[in-house]
Protein backbone atom coordinates (compact mmCIF):
# COMPACT_ATOMS: atom_id res chain seq x y z
CA UNK A 1 0.00 0.00 0.00
CA UNK A 2 1.46 3.22 -0.69
CA UNK A 3 0.58 6.75 -0.11
CA UNK A 4 -2.14 6.74 -2.61
CA UNK A 5 -3.92 4.20 -1.72
CA UNK A 6 -3.79 4.92 2.20
CA UNK A 7 -7.20 5.06 3.42
CA UNK A 8 -8.93 8.47 3.45
CA UNK A 9 -9.20 10.64 6.43
CA UNK A 10 -11.89 12.75 8.21
CA UNK A 11 -10.70 16.08 9.42
CA UNK A 12 -7.48 14.04 9.19
CA UNK A 13 -8.91 11.31 11.56
CA UNK A 14 -7.10 8.13 9.64
CA UNK A 15 -8.25 4.61 9.40
CA UNK A 16 -11.77 5.16 10.82
CA UNK A 17 -14.44 5.61 8.23
CA UNK A 18 -16.70 2.71 9.08
CA UNK A 19 -16.94 4.76 12.53
CA UNK A 20 -17.07 8.23 10.60
CA UNK A 21 -20.40 6.63 8.39
CA UNK A 22 -22.08 4.95 11.17
CA UNK A 23 -22.34 8.53 13.33
CA UNK A 24 -23.26 10.63 9.91
CA UNK A 25 -25.72 7.77 9.65
CA UNK A 26 -27.03 8.26 13.06
CA UNK A 27 -27.36 12.38 12.87
CA UNK A 28 -28.69 12.44 9.64
CA UNK A 29 -31.66 10.16 10.60
CA UNK A 30 -31.88 11.64 14.28
CA UNK A 31 -31.39 8.84 15.73
CA UNK A 32 -28.16 10.01 17.49
CA UNK A 33 -27.95 8.09 21.11
CA UNK A 34 -26.94 9.69 23.88
CA UNK A 35 -24.37 7.61 25.62
CA UNK A 36 -21.45 6.15 24.00
CA UNK A 37 -18.34 3.93 25.00
CA UNK A 38 -15.69 4.25 22.43
CA UNK A 39 -13.12 1.23 22.97
CA UNK A 40 -10.81 0.14 21.12
CA UNK A 41 -6.71 0.12 21.60
CA UNK A 42 -4.53 3.60 22.11
CA UNK A 43 -3.42 5.73 19.99
CA UNK A 44 -5.87 4.94 17.25
CA UNK A 45 -8.00 7.85 17.37
CA UNK A 46 -10.60 7.31 19.86
CA UNK A 47 -10.12 11.22 21.67
CA UNK A 48 -9.60 13.16 18.05
CA UNK A 49 -12.94 12.12 16.96
CA UNK A 50 -14.97 12.11 20.03
CA UNK A 51 -13.41 16.08 19.94
CA UNK A 52 -14.01 16.47 16.24
CA UNK A 53 -17.64 15.06 16.78
CA UNK A 54 -18.47 17.47 19.36
CA UNK A 55 -16.86 20.27 16.89
CA UNK A 56 -19.41 19.30 14.40
CA UNK A 57 -22.46 18.96 16.72
CA UNK A 58 -21.23 22.68 18.15
CA UNK A 59 -20.37 24.21 14.80
CA UNK A 60 -22.49 27.31 14.43
CA UNK A 61 -21.98 27.57 10.68
CA UNK A 62 -23.00 23.85 9.30
CA UNK A 63 -26.30 22.19 10.71
CA UNK A 64 -25.94 19.07 12.75
CA UNK A 65 -27.24 16.90 9.43
CA UNK A 66 -24.12 17.79 7.77
CA UNK A 67 -21.46 16.20 10.57
CA UNK A 68 -18.90 18.56 8.99
CA UNK A 69 -17.04 21.58 11.65
CA UNK A 70 -16.32 24.61 9.58
CA UNK A 71 -13.19 24.72 11.82
CA UNK A 72 -13.56 28.45 11.84
CA UNK A 73 -16.76 29.17 13.55
CA UNK A 74 -16.61 30.95 17.37
CA UNK A 75 -17.71 27.34 18.69
CA UNK A 76 -15.49 25.44 16.20
CA UNK A 77 -12.79 27.46 17.85
CA UNK A 78 -13.76 27.02 21.44
CA UNK A 79 -13.90 23.31 20.91
CA UNK A 80 -10.19 23.53 19.53
CA UNK A 81 -9.12 25.39 21.70
CA UNK A 82 -10.82 23.43 25.16
CA UNK A 83 -12.88 26.48 26.18
CA UNK A 84 -16.11 25.97 25.22
CA UNK A 85 -18.81 26.00 27.65
CA UNK A 86 -21.06 23.75 26.41
CA UNK A 87 -17.98 20.68 26.20
CA UNK A 88 -17.13 18.80 29.48
CA UNK A 89 -13.98 17.35 28.84
CA UNK A 90 -12.66 14.68 31.88
CA UNK A 91 -9.10 12.92 32.47
CA UNK A 92 -7.19 11.14 34.58
CA UNK A 93 -4.21 13.73 35.97
CA UNK A 94 -1.10 12.12 34.82
CA UNK A 95 0.06 11.72 38.05
CA UNK A 96 -2.81 9.78 39.63
CA UNK A 97 -3.75 6.06 38.79
CA UNK A 98 -7.41 7.10 38.74
CA UNK A 99 -9.98 9.49 37.36
CA UNK A 100 -10.53 11.71 40.49
CA UNK A 101 -14.02 11.34 41.90
CA UNK A 102 -14.43 14.92 42.50
CA UNK A 103 -13.81 15.99 38.45
CA UNK A 104 -17.33 13.82 38.42
CA UNK A 105 -19.14 15.02 41.50
CA UNK A 106 -17.08 18.22 42.65
CA UNK A 107 -15.47 17.79 45.76
CA UNK A 108 -16.48 17.63 49.54
CA UNK A 109 -17.98 21.02 49.79
CA UNK A 110 -19.38 21.42 46.57
CA UNK A 111 -21.11 17.75 45.96
CA UNK A 112 -23.15 17.86 42.65
CA UNK A 113 -22.59 21.42 42.71
CA UNK A 114 -19.49 21.02 40.40
CA UNK A 115 -18.08 18.34 38.40
CA UNK A 116 -19.14 16.59 35.43
CA UNK A 117 -22.58 15.60 36.33
CA UNK A 118 -23.76 19.17 37.18
CA UNK A 119 -21.91 20.89 34.16
CA UNK A 120 -23.42 18.63 32.17
CA UNK A 121 -27.27 19.04 33.82
CA UNK A 122 -27.25 22.65 33.05
CA UNK A 123 -29.03 24.33 29.58
CA UNK A 124 -26.84 24.78 26.91
CA UNK A 125 -25.11 28.30 26.94
CA UNK A 126 -25.32 28.12 23.19
CA UNK A 127 -28.31 26.63 22.33
CA UNK A 128 -26.98 23.57 21.13
CA UNK A 129 -26.08 20.39 22.86
CA UNK A 130 -24.19 19.53 25.92
CA UNK A 131 -21.43 17.39 25.31
CA UNK A 132 -18.68 15.64 27.90
CA UNK A 133 -16.66 13.34 27.30
CA UNK A 134 -14.48 11.09 29.99
CA UNK A 135 -11.31 10.25 28.73
CA UNK A 136 -9.01 7.31 30.35
CA UNK A 137 -12.29 5.66 31.40
CA UNK A 138 -10.60 2.38 32.00
CA UNK A 139 -9.39 4.14 35.25
CA UNK A 140 -13.06 4.87 36.95
CA UNK A 141 -13.47 3.75 40.13
CA UNK A 142 -16.34 1.77 40.71
CA UNK A 143 -17.93 5.37 42.85
CA UNK A 144 -17.19 7.41 40.22
CA UNK A 145 -18.88 5.14 37.67
CA UNK A 146 -21.66 4.55 39.79
CA UNK A 147 -22.24 8.01 40.02
CA UNK A 148 -22.50 8.08 36.33
CA UNK A 149 -25.69 5.66 36.43
CA UNK A 150 -28.27 8.02 36.98
CA UNK A 151 -27.59 10.57 34.09
CA UNK A 152 -26.72 7.56 31.62
CA UNK A 153 -30.38 6.24 32.69
CA UNK A 154 -32.24 9.57 32.70
CA UNK A 155 -29.40 11.86 29.80
CA UNK A 156 -30.90 15.53 30.21
CA UNK A 157 -31.78 17.37 26.95
CA UNK A 158 -29.78 17.58 24.20
CA UNK A 159 -26.73 16.06 26.34
CA UNK A 160 -24.39 13.49 25.10
CA UNK A 161 -21.90 11.62 27.28
CA UNK A 162 -18.88 9.90 25.70
CA UNK A 163 -16.82 7.16 27.73
CA UNK A 164 -13.12 6.66 26.11
CA UNK A 165 -11.61 2.94 26.81
CA UNK A 166 -9.78 0.28 25.58
CA UNK A 167 -11.97 -2.50 26.47
CA UNK A 168 -15.12 -2.81 27.52
CA UNK A 169 -14.23 -5.79 30.03
CA UNK A 170 -12.66 -2.84 32.21
CA UNK A 171 -16.17 -0.81 32.63
CA UNK A 172 -18.47 -2.36 35.19
CA UNK A 173 -21.90 -4.25 33.17
CA UNK A 174 -24.11 -1.50 34.58
CA UNK A 175 -22.15 1.05 32.53
CA UNK A 176 -21.35 -1.07 29.34
CA UNK A 177 -25.36 -1.94 29.25
CA UNK A 178 -26.31 1.64 29.33
CA UNK A 179 -24.12 3.27 26.60
CA UNK A 180 -23.63 1.93 22.80
CA UNK A 181 -20.36 0.51 22.09
CA UNK A 182 -18.29 2.07 19.50
CA UNK A 183 -15.58 -0.32 18.16
CA UNK A 184 -12.17 1.37 16.82
CA UNK A 185 -9.94 -0.44 14.49
CA UNK A 186 -6.27 -0.39 15.19
CA UNK A 187 -5.09 1.72 12.42
CA UNK A 188 -3.13 -0.11 8.94
CA UNK A 189 0.71 -0.08 9.10
CA UNK A 190 0.93 2.14 6.03
CA UNK A 191 -0.73 4.25 8.17
CA UNK A 192 1.13 4.37 11.02
CA UNK A 193 4.21 4.52 9.12
CA UNK A 194 2.64 7.80 7.28
CA UNK A 195 1.70 9.47 10.63
CA UNK A 196 5.14 8.97 12.31
CA UNK A 197 6.92 10.21 9.32
CA UNK A 198 4.27 13.27 9.21
CA UNK A 199 4.81 13.19 12.86
CA UNK A 200 8.66 13.47 12.85
CA UNK A 201 8.44 10.52 14.68
CA UNK A 202 11.04 8.44 12.22
CA UNK A 203 13.82 9.77 10.20
CA UNK A 204 13.24 7.66 7.18
CA UNK A 205 10.49 5.52 5.78
CA UNK A 206 12.08 2.17 6.73
CA UNK A 207 12.42 3.09 10.55
CA UNK A 208 8.96 4.20 10.19
CA UNK A 209 8.29 0.83 8.56
CA UNK A 210 9.36 -1.38 11.19
CA UNK A 211 8.08 0.93 14.18
CA UNK A 212 4.88 0.57 12.57
CA UNK A 213 5.34 -3.58 12.31
CA UNK A 214 5.43 -3.39 16.09
CA UNK A 215 3.35 -0.75 17.01
CA UNK A 216 -0.30 -3.63 16.97
CA UNK A 217 -1.57 -1.01 14.90
CA UNK A 218 -1.54 2.24 17.93
CA UNK A 219 0.50 5.59 17.00
CA UNK A 220 0.87 5.83 20.76
CA UNK A 221 2.62 2.38 20.94
CA UNK A 222 4.99 3.04 17.94
CA UNK A 223 5.83 6.58 19.21
CA UNK A 224 7.05 4.72 22.69
CA UNK A 225 9.31 2.54 20.52
CA UNK A 226 11.63 4.84 19.17
CA UNK A 227 13.85 4.75 22.25
CA UNK A 228 16.43 2.41 21.16
CA UNK A 229 16.87 1.47 24.81
CA UNK A 230 13.61 -0.06 24.47
CA UNK A 231 14.83 -2.21 21.80
CA UNK A 232 17.98 -3.34 23.67
CA UNK A 233 15.77 -4.63 26.86
CA UNK A 234 13.71 -6.08 24.34
CA UNK A 235 16.50 -8.76 22.84
CA UNK A 236 17.82 -9.06 26.20
CA UNK A 237 14.48 -10.07 27.90
CA UNK A 238 13.51 -12.37 25.00
CA UNK A 239 16.60 -14.13 25.12
CA UNK A 240 15.71 -15.14 29.04
CA UNK A 241 12.23 -16.31 27.81
CA UNK A 242 13.45 -18.57 25.02
CA UNK A 243 15.29 -20.81 27.68
CA UNK A 244 12.51 -21.74 29.24
CA UNK A 245 13.47 -21.43 32.78
CA UNK A 246 13.24 -18.14 33.99
CA UNK A 247 15.01 -16.95 36.68
CA UNK A 248 12.98 -13.93 38.36
CA UNK A 249 15.27 -12.91 41.17
CA UNK A 250 18.63 -12.77 38.40
CA UNK A 251 16.55 -10.67 36.01
CA UNK A 252 14.94 -8.02 38.55
CA UNK A 253 18.54 -5.79 38.68
CA UNK A 254 18.11 -5.59 34.67
CA UNK A 255 14.36 -4.84 34.87
CA UNK A 256 14.90 -2.45 37.52
CA UNK A 257 18.06 -0.60 35.50
CA UNK A 258 15.45 -0.33 32.66
CA UNK A 259 12.75 1.20 34.56
CA UNK A 260 15.25 3.37 36.33
CA UNK A 261 16.14 4.63 32.90
CA UNK A 262 12.24 5.96 32.28
CA UNK A 263 13.27 8.70 35.40
CA UNK A 264 11.06 9.44 38.65
CA UNK A 265 8.04 10.72 36.97
CA UNK A 266 5.80 8.04 37.55
CA UNK A 267 3.42 7.99 34.49
CA UNK A 268 6.81 7.52 32.54
CA UNK A 269 8.01 4.54 35.14
CA UNK A 270 4.56 2.65 34.80
CA UNK A 271 4.57 2.80 30.98
CA UNK A 272 8.24 1.06 30.87
CA UNK A 273 6.27 -1.56 33.38
CA UNK A 274 3.28 -1.78 30.31
CA UNK A 275 6.68 -2.11 27.91
CA UNK A 276 8.09 -5.55 29.92
CA UNK A 277 4.44 -7.19 30.26
CA UNK A 278 3.40 -6.20 26.64
CA UNK A 279 6.85 -7.50 24.97
CA UNK A 280 6.71 -11.13 26.93
CA UNK A 281 2.60 -11.11 26.50
CA UNK A 282 4.12 -10.89 22.51
CA UNK A 283 6.42 -13.69 22.98
CA UNK A 284 4.05 -16.29 24.56
CA UNK A 285 1.55 -15.01 21.69
CA UNK A 286 4.07 -15.96 18.74
CA UNK A 287 5.30 -18.92 20.79
CA UNK A 288 1.64 -20.18 21.14
CA UNK A 289 1.05 -19.59 17.25
CA UNK A 290 4.56 -21.30 16.53
CA UNK A 291 3.14 -24.40 18.65
CA UNK A 292 0.31 -24.36 17.25
CA UNK A 293 1.84 -24.45 13.71
CA UNK A 294 0.47 -21.50 12.43
CA UNK A 295 2.19 -19.29 9.76
CA UNK A 296 4.43 -17.34 11.92
CA UNK A 297 4.22 -13.03 11.13
CA UNK A 298 7.07 -12.81 14.21
CA UNK A 299 9.95 -10.23 13.25
CA UNK A 300 13.63 -11.68 12.33
CA UNK A 301 15.01 -11.22 15.71
CA UNK A 302 12.20 -12.44 17.74
CA UNK A 303 11.63 -15.97 14.88
CA UNK A 304 15.23 -16.39 16.06
CA UNK A 305 14.44 -16.69 20.14
CA UNK A 306 11.46 -18.47 18.81
CA UNK A 307 13.26 -21.29 17.31
CA UNK A 308 15.88 -21.45 20.65
CA UNK A 309 12.41 -21.77 22.35
CA UNK A 310 11.01 -24.40 20.80
CA UNK A 311 14.46 -26.34 20.97
CA UNK A 312 16.04 -25.85 23.59
CA UNK A 313 13.34 -26.44 26.87
CA UNK A 314 10.25 -27.22 25.03
CA UNK A 315 6.81 -25.96 27.06
CA UNK A 316 3.28 -27.05 26.32
CA UNK A 317 0.69 -25.20 24.95
CA UNK A 318 -1.05 -24.88 27.83
CA UNK A 319 1.79 -23.79 30.14
CA UNK A 320 2.54 -20.97 27.38
CA UNK A 321 -1.40 -20.01 27.11
CA UNK A 322 -0.94 -20.42 31.21
CA UNK A 323 1.70 -17.38 30.57
CA UNK A 324 0.54 -14.97 28.12
CA UNK A 325 -3.18 -15.28 30.62
CA UNK A 326 -0.36 -13.91 33.51
CA UNK A 327 1.09 -11.31 31.12
CA UNK A 328 -2.56 -10.18 29.97
CA UNK A 329 -3.58 -9.71 33.70
CA UNK A 330 -0.55 -7.84 35.00
CA UNK A 331 -1.01 -5.56 32.15
CA UNK A 332 -4.35 -4.55 33.20
CA UNK A 333 -3.29 -4.39 37.03
CA UNK A 334 0.19 -1.91 36.53
CA UNK A 335 -2.15 1.03 36.75
CA UNK A 336 -3.77 -0.37 39.86
CA UNK A 337 -0.90 -1.58 42.04
CA UNK A 338 2.86 -1.07 40.91
CA UNK A 339 4.70 1.27 42.82
CA UNK A 340 6.75 2.51 40.85
CA UNK A 341 8.80 4.27 43.61
CA UNK A 342 10.44 1.21 44.86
Amino acid sequence: MNASTLPTSWHGIRGQDAVVEQFRRAVVRGRLASSFLFAGPPGVGKRAFALKMAQALLCQTHPETDFEPCGYCPSCRQVEAGTHPDLIFVCKPAERANILLESIIGDDDHRMQEGLLHDISIKPFMGGRKIAIIDDADYLKAEGANALLKTLEEPPPRSILILIGTSPAKQLPTIRSRCQLVRFQPLEEPVVADLLLKNGLAQDAAGARRLAHYSGGSLERAGQLTDPEIWTFRGTLYQRLAEGTFDNVAFAPTVAQFIDAAGKEAPLRRRRFHQIVQFAADFYRHLLRAQAGAAEAADADLRQFLDTALHRRPIDPETTARRLERCLDADQQIDRNANQST
